[in-house]
């Protein structure tokens, strides 16, 4: 398998979920102005869409969308627990909870990094992230991950998109539990081995 990335995008999660499921694939960078990969192969001949992540399995199909990916690799590898059994109210809580980081939070912060957008729309995406950061806090106060005391492909997706903040003046410092939080998810093995890949 090859996972198309560009660092410092929502790329990191599936990147993560890789490492956690102990899965071992060919990272292919992408140059997202110029839609081409390292080696120079027309990236949007690959995802016509023009984003990452893609995943191309060995079979040459390509998956594309964070949330549908996580799910593809967790369920490649049952053992990992990264994500419950289809089929339970388990598994759907944890497609909720992907749901409400896509549309809440990782679109949430689109405006932030349009150089286009007014700063007094920047404001109130700002403060509507700050909501959304206001009721994560209240969920993770009360247990170490998203779905309870197992990490789960969600938590690599909520690590990933809140590590944005640094770039976008949010000071995550604001909400003491998820800097905890964020530094927990931090201090895994393979959420380092992935940081460490995306930085090779």
């Amino acid at each position: 398998m090859k996972l198309y990335y560009s660092p410092g995008t929502c790329s990191l999660s599936p990147q993560i979920a890789l490492s956690e499921a102990g899965i071992g694939v060919e990272l292919v960078k992408v140059d997202l102005k110029a839609k081409t990969t390292a080696g120079g192969a027309d990236y949007l001949a690959i995802n016509p869409k023009g984003y990452v992540p893609a995943l191309q399995l060995d079979n040459s199909e390509v998956l594309t969308e964070g949330p549908a990916l996580l799910q593809y690799i967790a369920d490649l590898a049952p053992a990992s627990n990264l994500a419950p059994a289809n089929g339970t109210l388990a598994r759907t809580r944890l497609q909720e909870t992907l749901n409400f980081i896509s549309t809440e939070i990782h679109k949430g912060f689109s405006p932030l990094f349009n150089p286009a957008a007014p700063a007094e729309w920047k404001t109130v995406v700002r403060d509507n992230l700050g909501k959304r950061f206001d009721y994560l806090s209240t969920w993770l106060d009360k247990q170490p991950y998203l779905q309870g005391e197992t990490f789960t492909v969600a938590d690599g997706y909520l690590f990933t998109v809140l590590g944005w903040c640094r770039w976008v003046d949010i000071d995550l410092g604001k909400w003491p539990v998820l800097t905890a939080y964020c530094a927990r998810v931090a201090e895994r093995p393979k959420v380092q081995a992935a940081l460490a890949a995306q930085k090779a």
